[in-house]
């Protein structure tokens, strides 16, 4: 291992440690062996730059390591199961990590993209210490972008600045934030970068006069009132004055504040009296001053800004903050493997580093240790979202939990109505599936195809759960109407006219009365706000008296699959084969109950409000029923019941087991799937001929809550 590198790691890093490093080099080095990057030097040399630039923020032995070795699987065919057994599976977990993100490719050029590929990088890094590799990958790459062809330049550059220096800005690394900037507008504006950068060393001599003469005259401020104060003048590196030139227009001469002050003062309280007295000194300009200690930014950090008017005119920006603020700002969520102090002052970076990490709030003050802190920091860098690709590579962001169904009406509300199947990266899943960070999802979908009610239970987003209530709603129009024209059938029969010796005269006239349309009239019966013996009788313009003698018209046939506007009772669980009876419900339309529910048992002797109902013959589906079982409380009961259930044909959609008292019986609950009443009494006489089965019986009514 060359030697300055090894003396960086010993440093900082315990001997065991060092010499673990040096193995995963001297490994990297021999599966190297051979190979050259596009300038002509050894492969081996890039990996040690990564490394070199890791130390230089003293990562943990297991960082180093990853990043020697990150090349490895990919360019040399070494299996990743050979780098855990010699490195351990955490260094193969971040190998695997930057492999992973190295694979994503940023397919869409629309900037609006840039936003959600940052963020899906980050949120697809499990361990932060992938990402802190990644960008020092990242940088030794735009170190020696020279030797790339002049179009792969521009595109690695432009990458750079919209994805990698902003998640380095995210992180808090700005002195890692402003080299890529630097270089990234480098290689894009060649000649913009050599103009500016020979005008801002032109004006370098006569600024420095100015500059000392001011941070003379804030030093002298500051201790006059007994403030111990490390006063700074820094300049804007060039990337950042040639934005504030284009986005404001200016010439170079008109960009004032190319220099800039930091003070580094001992306490947070002292940040406010030396801001007291730089206002003192010289006057603030209204509106700038931000407070950045009060309210840190959402990458953790904390200082006063203010802009003042200097002695000659031109404005002054001044950051004030303390030492440790300072580390937090230069090193972000790197400052705690650099600055590893006492207890005290890990504790007070800890407070200030990343607010948007939450797990970092929860380390103790004695958590010096690297593996505790990763456990906490383990977590989503976005925990709120999630972001997927669509088949064309553009990233959709969609809330955390989201699933294929808000996936499809995020892409258009026709698709979402339309889907019928997805594809996750290259399978077919169920529309329910939560989807995962990186996932390429493909929806299938079927012009015949409409929403399931039962999307709403997993539909997560707001526009897709409005947009499958309102197609719900046209569909249970259209069933309304369907049902009420049944149900207006049926009473026409019983009063002894079919149906197709109604004429428009006699609609026209209804609607006219009415103010209906024939559509709104049928939905209405449908919905169980007008009754179909009504209507029928207004049809015919007779006296709704008659309505009591009407005879009993033929049974109306039921399917068990009609759709919204025609439902099974929950309460008593119908199949086919039990007497049934429909309820008129207003607002609901049709439900069909049992004989013997309870739910019906009054409504009996009101004809309105039930309607004549038969099983059709034809029924090609399945039914849940709910049955209860007492068995004998020993070992292997549940799978034997299960087994029997799954012999006679039928699906288990659930089982619970009743309270556990430690005597020699216990309920358990199931719900099954049947076809029809016959396939029940087969089903539990089977069941009834176990010898662990002291009873059995079908759950109706409350007691069905269980099953």
């Amino acid at each position: 291992m060359p030697a300055g590198f090894l003396e960086a790691v010993a440093s900082y890093l315990k001997p065991a440690d060092a010499e673990a490093v040096a193995a995963a080099y001297a490994f990297s080095e021999k599966a190297h062996a051979g190979q050259l990057r596009k300038d002509g030097k050894p492969y081996i040399t890039h990996p040690l730059a990564v490394g070199e630039i890791l130390a230089g923020w003293h990562m943990d032995a297991q960082t180093l390591m990853a990043a020697l070795l990150h090349d490895v699987v990919e360019d040399t065919g070494i299996a990743p199961a050979e780098i855990a057994d010699r490195f351990g599976q955490p260094v193969a977990n971040l190998v695997e990590g930057v492999t992973k993100l190295d694979k994503i490719q940023f397919e869409s050029k629309a900037h609006a993209q840039a936003e959600n590929f940052r963020k899906m990088l980050l949120a697809m890094a499990q361990d932060v210490r992938v990402i802190l590799i990644k960008l020092a990958d990242r940088l030794h790459n735009m170190r020696t972008l020279e030797a790339m062809r002049p179009e792969q330049r521009s595109r690695i550059a432009q990458e750079t600045l919209d994805i990698y220096a902003p998640i380095a800005n995210r992180l808090g690394l700005n002195n890692l934030y402003r080299e890529l900037e630097d270089l990234a507008f480098m290689h894009l504006h060649p000649t913009r970068h050599r103009v500016l950068e020979k005008a801002v060393q032109a004006a370098r001599g006569n600024r420095d006069e100015t500059l000392n003469k001011i941070a003379g005259n804030i030093k002298a401020k500051l201790k006059e009132v007994g403030l111990q104060a490390e006063v700074y003048g820094r300049e804007k590196h060039l990337y950042s004055i040639y934005r504030k030139m284009q986005e404001k227009n200016l010439t170079f001469s008109e960009v004032y504040d190319i220099y800039g002050f930091r003070v580094i003062v001992e306490q947070p309280s002292d940040c406010y009296l030396a801001l007291g007295a730089l206002h003192s000194l010289y006057k603030p300009i209204p509106g700038k001053f931000k407070d950045y200690i009060a309210i840190p930014k959402a990458n953790g950090y904390q200082s006063l800004h203010t802009t003042l008017f200097g002695p000659f005119g031109a404005p002054i920006e001044v950051q004030i903050r303390t030492q440790d603020m300072h580390r937090v700002a230069e090193a972000g969520v790197a400052s705690h493997w650099l600055y590893k102090a006492d207890d005290s002052a890990l504790s007070e970076m800890q407070r200030h580093t990343h607010q948007w990490l939450q797990s970092l709030l929860d380390i103790q003050a004695d958590s010096r240790d690297s593996v505790e802190f990763l456990e906490h920091i383990k977590v989503d860098l976005f925990p709120d979202e999630v972001y997927v690709f669509t088949p064309k590579g553009k990233i959709m962001a969609l809330p955390r939990g989201a699933t294929v169904v808000d996936f499809a009406y995020n892409v258009h509300t026709d698709i979402g109505n339309r889907c019928i199947a997805a594809r996750i990266n290259g399978e077919f899943m169920p529309l329910s599936t939560p989807l995962r960070n990186g996932d390429r999802v493909e929806i299938v979908t079927s012009d015949s195809a409409r929403p399931n009610p039962s999307w709403i239970h997993f539909a997560v987003t707001g526009k897709a759960r409005a947009h499958i209530r309102s197609a719900l709603k046209k569909t249970h129009q259209y069933e309304s109407e369907g049902l009420g024209l049944q149900l207006l059938n049926q009473a026409l029969r019983g009063l002894g006219v079919e149906p197709a010796e109604i004429t428009e005269a006699q609609w026209e006239r209804l609607t006219k009365e009415s103010g209906r349309n024939r559509s709104d009239i049928l939905a209405e019966i449908g919905l169980g706000k007008m009754l179909g013996v009504v209507v029928a009788l207004q049809l015919l313009a007779r006296d709704t008296e008659e309505a009591g003698e009407r005879r009993l018209a033929a049974p109306m046939l039921i399917h068990g699959a009609e759709g919204v506007a025609v439902r099974l009772g929950k309460c008593c669980r119908p199949i086919p084969g039990d007497p049934i009876i429909g309820q008129i419900k207003k607002d609901q339309g049709l439900i069909i109950h049992t004989h013997d529910c309870q739910q019906v048992r009054h409504y009996r002797e009101d004809p309105d409000k039930w309607v004549n109902v038969e099983w059709a013959s034809d029924i090609d589906k399945t039914f849940e029923v709910g049955i209860k079982l007492i068995v004998a409380n020993k070992r292997g009961v549940l799978a034997t019941v299960a087994a029997t259930i799954a012999n006679e044909g039928s699906d288990i959609d659930n089982v619970e087991m009743g309270e556990q008292d430690g005597g020699a019986y216990t309920s358990l609950y199931f719900t099954v799937q049947v076809q029809n009443r016959v396939h029940l009494s087969r089903l539990m006489r089977s069941l009834r001929g176990l010898p662990e089965v002291v009873r059995i019986y079908r759950i109706k009514g409350r007691e069905a809550r269980h099953a």
